[in-house]
C-alpha cells in the first residue's frame, strides 16, 4: 500500500482545484464559501480529543489539515502565497516568539514569558504597520468566538489587577446579573435589553470558568453531550412504551428526565 506525503496531498488538492480535470465543486470554492468547513473541522478536532478516540483524531487532524492545504492551493492561484510561504511564515513566527527556546532569553516564570509573548506580538503588530494600541486589551482578535475573547479580555484586564481575587465574588456578580435578566422579563421582556443583560450574563459565566481553572468551551461541551445522552434515552424509554416522547405531556416528559438522572446515578 502507497504512503503518501505532504507532497502528494498538495498535488491532490491542485489537481481538484483544476479548471479543466478537476472536481467542480473544488474548482467553485473560495476563501469565503470553505471558511466554514475549516472551523468545523478545527471543532471535529477537539471533539475527538474530548473522546480520546486517537484513530478518529488522526482523520480529524488530516481534514483539518486539507483545509489549510485548499485555502492555500486558492491563494497560489491568485499568486498571493503558497503552502511553502505559510509552512515558513509559520516557523519563523514560532522561532521569534520562543527567544528563550530558539536564543539566550530566560524568563523567570510562566507569568513573565507570557506579558513577554504579548510584546513580541506588539512589535509584530507595529512592523506591520498597524496603528499602536497602547491598551492593555490590545492584540484581542475578533475572529474569535466570542466566548474565547471574553476570556481573552478578562485574562488581559486581569494582568493589571482588575480582577477578583477568588471564585465568591464572581459568583456574586453572576446571582446580580441573573436578577438583572429576570427583572427584564418582569418589565415586559425587552428584547434589546435582553440581549444585554443575558450577554452579561454570558460574560459572568466565562469569568467564572476561567476562576475555577475549567475551559468554558469543554465544559458546554460536555453539557450538550450530557443532555443530547438524556434526551435520547428519554426518546428511547418513551418508544418502548408506546407512546412516543413529543405526544406526551409536560410533566410526563420531566418525568422521564428524572427516570434518566436516576438511571445514571445508579451507573455512577
Amino acid at each position: 500500500m502507497t504512503r503518501h506525503h505532504l507532497d502528494d496531498l498538495l498535488a491532490i488538492m491542485a489537481r481538484l482545484r483544476d479548471p479543466g480535470r478537476g472536481c467542480p465543486w473544488d474548482v467553485q470554492q473560495d476563501f469565503a464559501t470553505i471558511a466554514p468547513y475549516t472551523l468545523e473541522e478545527a471543532y471535529e478536532v477537539v471533539d475527538a480529543i474530548d473522546r480520546e478516540d486517537w484513530g478518529d483524531l488522526r482523520d480529524e487532524l488530516g481534514d483539518l489539515l486539507l483545509q489549510v492545504v485548499f485555502h492555500a492551493q486558492m491563494a497560489s492561484e491568485q499568486g498571493l502565497f503558497d503552502f511553502a510561504d505559510v509552512a515558513h511564515a509559520i516557523s519563523e513566527k514560532m522561532i521569534r516568539r520562543h527567544p528563550h527556546v530558539f536564543g539566550d532569553v530566560s524568563y523567570d516564570d510562566v507569568e513573565a514569558q507570557k506579558v513577554a509573548w504579548d510584546a513580541i506580538k506588539a512589535q509584530e503588530r507595529a512592523a506591520k504597520g498597524e496603528a499602536a494600541d497602547c491598551s492593555a486589551l490590545a492584540g484581542v482578535s475578533r475572529g474569535l468566538p466570542e466566548w474565547k475573547r471574553a476570556q481573552k479580555l478578562q485574562e488581559k484586564a486581569a494582568r493589571t489587577g482588575f480582577d477578583w481575587s477568588e471564585p465568591g465574588p464572581v459568583l456574586d456578580k453572576l446571582a446580580e446579573e441573573i436578577e438583572e435578566v429576570r427583572a427584564e422579563f418582569a418589565g415586559g421582556a425587552d428584547t434589546a435589553r435582553l440581549q444585554d443583560e443575558i450577554g452579561d450574563v454570558a460574560f459572568v459565566l466565562v469569568n467564572l470558568a476561567r476562576h475555577a481553572g475549567v475551559d468554558f468551551s469543554q465544559a458546554l461541551r460536555h453539557a450538550n453531550a450530557k443532555f443530547e445522552r438524556r434526551f435520547r434515552r428519554m426518546e428511547a424509554i418513551a418508544d418502548a412504551t408506546g407512546v412516543p416522547f413529543a405526544e406526551r405531556a409536560l410533566d410526563a416528559q420531566e418525568a422521564l428526565w428524572d427516570t434518566v438522572k436516576r438511571e445514571e446515578a445508579g451507573n455512577s
